[in-house]
């Protein structure tokens, strides 16, 4: 025992989170059978969760656009349509496989060049951007190719947000330039979407409300951010709603006449025209549904209903699916957001935190907005199914929005490992290592 070397005494074992790594004959340090990441501490693979609704959302949208299609089968090539979607479809995947791989952080690094660059898009399209049905929504990029930039400005203000409400923080929440900038950017945009969408508009707003309380605003600021948004708002509605008022070239009109025509209401009995062909077509294909629907391809409402593919989507998807199809599609979204709220909870760091809240709310609002107009209980307005409905735009922006939580899913530390902790810390830029305020309750406790 006197020949044995100091070096031989002392056997200094390596240990993952607190425990000791197995030594193998070869002296390597590295248990049989199990694999150390190489992509440092804290990483992790991407929420299982959110992966399998994004996927089941994606098989939906093939089967459910191509039955909706009816009009455009007959008219074309029987694929043409199925074909389409998939190709957006895949995009979208190649996107969300992409931005999964990347450190949120990067995300905030961008956000305000996105922003800049899509406030512009918004504001191009608002003076000289192609109009469709008395709306400038879209920009013409070539042949057949358009793009909304009011649908990428709802996930470049969650970006915008995430990152000034994430990066201002102090003890108890937001400080006062947060909240000052961020309600000045929601009103501005909000300001511009309302020109030609109102309920995009008051999304934006939705969503940015949603945002500043999970990102830890007071109470009693929250309650003026609401104040001011609800006064700028009926002034402007009160100004541009007024008799008085210049409406041309403007789609006053056009709410009006569905918020009449919403009040009035429909019965089975009214005579079918203009004003009311969407909304009667989409009750005839939910009551035609009955409790577990027809099967996919066998609407009858698809070949009559305009937009059936897009704007109108659930209520073929319950014509096809049935009562019980609705409403399991309604829990996947609310799964979506459920799962997120659960990963935002145990982010350490506010910016991912609120961001992947921040991108699940939009998500699961506008399908929500979409369901509630499509059964009747909001006035018509168009708003995509997300990840569903036809529509290149709206697919590849909800899929960047999951792409980013995925991100956040893998790579923002969820447990209390102070080497994953530190590791973290030392990844992200200063502005970026404020805690999550939904952490801080834990920490005093």
């Amino acid at each position: 025992m006197d020949n044995v070397t100091t070096a031989e005494k002392i056997r200094i074992k390596e240990t993952v989170d607190g425990e000791p790594v197995a030594t193998t004959a070869d002296g390597s340090g590295k248990a049989p059978g199990k694999k150390r990441q190489a992509s440092g501490p804290g990483v992790s693979k991407p929420d299982k969760y959110i992966w399998g609704v994004y996927i089941v959302l994606m098989i939906v949208s093939c089967i459910e656009v191509f039955s909706a299609s009816a009009t455009r089968v007959t008219s074309e090539n029987i694929y043409k349509p199925l074909i389409e979607q998939a190709i957006f479809l895949l995009g979208g995947l190649a996107i969300v496989i992409g931005l999964q791989k990347l450190h949120y952080k990067w995300f905030k690094k961008y956000a305000t060049p996105v922003m800049v660059l899509t406030l512009g898009m918004l504001i191009y399209t608002t003076v000289a951007g192609t109009s469709i049905n008395g709306a400038n929504r879209w920009i013409h990029i070539y042949g057949p190719i358009n793009i909304q930039p009011p649908e990428l400005m709802k996930l470049a203000m969650v970006l915008f947000l995430a990152k000034v409400l994430g990066t201002n923080q102090k003890p108890g929440g937001v400080n006062n330039r947060g909240i000052i900038i961020s309600t000045v950017m929601v009103l501005v945009v909000s300001g511009l979407l309302w020109i030609n969408g109102l309920t995009n508009a008051l999304m934006l707003m939705f969503v940015s409300i949603a945002m500043m309380l999970i990102g830890g605003i007071e109470w009693k600021k929250f309650g003026i951010v609401v104040a001011v948004f609800a006064m700028i708002a009926g002034v402007v509605f009160v100004h541009k709603y007024s008799k008085d008022s210049d409406t041309t070239g403007t789609r006053v009109e056009v709410h009006e006449n569905r918020m009449a025509n919403y009040l009035k209401g429909v019965s089975p009995g009214d005579t079918i025209n203009d004003e009311n062909r969407q909304t009667m077509y989409s009750r005839f294909a939910l009551a035609h549904g009955n409790v577990i629907g027809n099967g996919p391809g066998n609407s009858r409402e698809s070949v009559r209903l305009p937009l059936a593919n897009s704007d109108y989507i659930y209520s073929i998807i319950v014509e096809d699916t049935g009562f019980v199809g609705g409403v399991i599609l309604l829990l996947l979204y609310l799964c979506l957001v459920a799962r997120a709220g659960r990963v935002a909870s145990k982010c350490r760091r506010a910016f991912p935190a609120i961001l992947i809240m921040g991108c699940a709310v939009m998500i699961v609002l506008q399908a929500l907005v979409h369901m509630v107009i499509v059964v009747g209980i909001g006035p018509v307005s168009g708003q995509p199914l997300p990840l569903i409905s036809k529509g290149g735009t709206s697919i590849l922006t909800m899929s960047m929005a999951i792409g980013m939580m995925l991100s956040v899913s893998r790579f923002a530390v969820t447990n209390n490992n102070k080497k994953d902790i530190k590791a973290e810390l030392n990844t992200l830029p200063e502005d970026l290592q404020a805690d999550n305020p939904a952490m801080l309750p834990q920490k005093q406790n």
